[in-house]
């Protein structure tokens, strides 16, 4: 490497180390170091949205790569949502490369109208995120969310009528791709507050992009946000939240274990066309476990990141209940149908 390219990457590599001299900084670099320490073996991607929360998380992750060597990716989704969104991609972009941070946009290409925009944008990034994860061989994607982000979810679901999987499962730090074990989420940020990540964005990179959706109170987020707050004045502390989210997590581990061995012991795979076929005492297990498992199973057949809504797989568990024989039923890129005492669920071919 010639020597002014030398000289600029200890330049740059002094201004990072120079940032975690701020006590505040380095308490949460250390923290950050802590928690991902023992899930990043060798290449790692962090999805930045432009925000103070991801603008911070993209300055711990470069120190982590300076200090332990590792390849890391920055990828800037362009949602397409907004009429600036691609201008603010391009924005970030270009502050990003100040600090010596190389980052790629990856664009959501589809115009149509969506009903539910916040909710489609989520899906639609990490899609985008996690194929193009797939094609570089990247096992680790990190994600910003943060103390307050667990709060709000956790209200957001609740009121959204979600079971105690739904509850329980942000919580985790780290979350595998359904449809493809070999890359996992790592969200290491969860017990940092969204004020300590404001502080580190601005006394790092000094910029953020701020999107005009967290105010807009026709957003159910932006409303549990106001109501969270309320709460956090009138004595809710992340501390005893964090108890009850623990006991949660507890339950909701017992049951996951019943529903993998109801899927291991009355489920088969045929290795041709990768369906699967249910016994009859799959759906006979109490309902709880029936349905994690049927949505398991149509998930993993589907090749979907997400689960099926919850009311489409009640509704499909009842309906194959009801009689011996019944039409072929789609559901998340899956084929349905029962046969006397046994379900098949095949891949639908597209």
């Amino acid at each position: 490497m010639k020597k002014k390219n030398l000289s600029a990457k200890k330049k740059i590599h002094n201004f990072y180390f120079k940032k975690l001299n701020n006590k505040r900084i380095k308490k949460i670099y250390l923290n950050f170091k802590k928690k991902i320490f023992k899930y990043i073996s060798n290449s790692f991607c962090v999805a930045v949205s432009g925000g103070a929360d991801s603008m911070a998380l993209a300055f711990l992750a470069k120190c982590y790569s300076i200090e332990n060597k590792k390849k890391i990716y920055f990828f800037i989704v362009d949602h397409k949502l907004r009429k600036n969104s691609s201008l603010e991609a391009k924005l970030v972009k270009k502050k990003l490369n100040i600090f010596d941070i190389k980052s790629e946009i990856l664009t959501i290409r589809s115009t149509k109208q969506i009903s539910n925009l916040q909710s489609f944008a989520r899906e639609n990034r990490y899609k985008l995120i996690i194929n193009k994860s797939l094609n570089k061989k990247i096992e680790t994607i990190l994600t910003a969310h943060h103390k307050n982000d667990l709060l709000e979810n956790f209200f957001i679901r609740l009121l959204r009528g979600s079971g105690l999987k739904g509850l329980s499962s942000f919580g985790n730090i780290k979350s595998k791709i359904k449809f493809d074990d070999k890359i996992s989420i790592v969200r290491p940020l969860l017990d940092i507050s969204k004020n300590d990540l404001k502080y580190l964005s601005k006394n790092t990179f000094n910029f953020n992009i701020d999107d005009p959706s967290n105010y807009d109170e026709n957003f159910l987020r932006v409303k549990v946000r106001k109501l969270v707050s309320k709460l956090e004045n009138d004595g809710l502390s992340f501390e005893k939240f964090q108890k009850t989210l623990n006991n949660l997590n507890k339950s909701n581990f017992a049951l996951e274990y019943f529903v993998k061995k109801n899927i291991k012991d009355n489920s088969s795979t045929l290795p041709l066309n990768k369906s699967v076929i249910l016994n009859e005492n799959f759906l006979k297990q109490p309902s709880e476990i029936v349905f994690r498992s049927f949505s398991e199973v149509i998930q993993r057949v589907g090749k979907k990141n997400f689960y099926s809504r919850g009311s489409k797989v009640e509704n499909l568990i009842n309906y194959l209940r009801s009689s011996k024989n019944v039409k072929k039923k789609t559901l998340s890129g899956c084929i349905i149908q029962k046969f006397e005492k046994s379900v098949i669920i095949s891949p639908e071919i597209t």
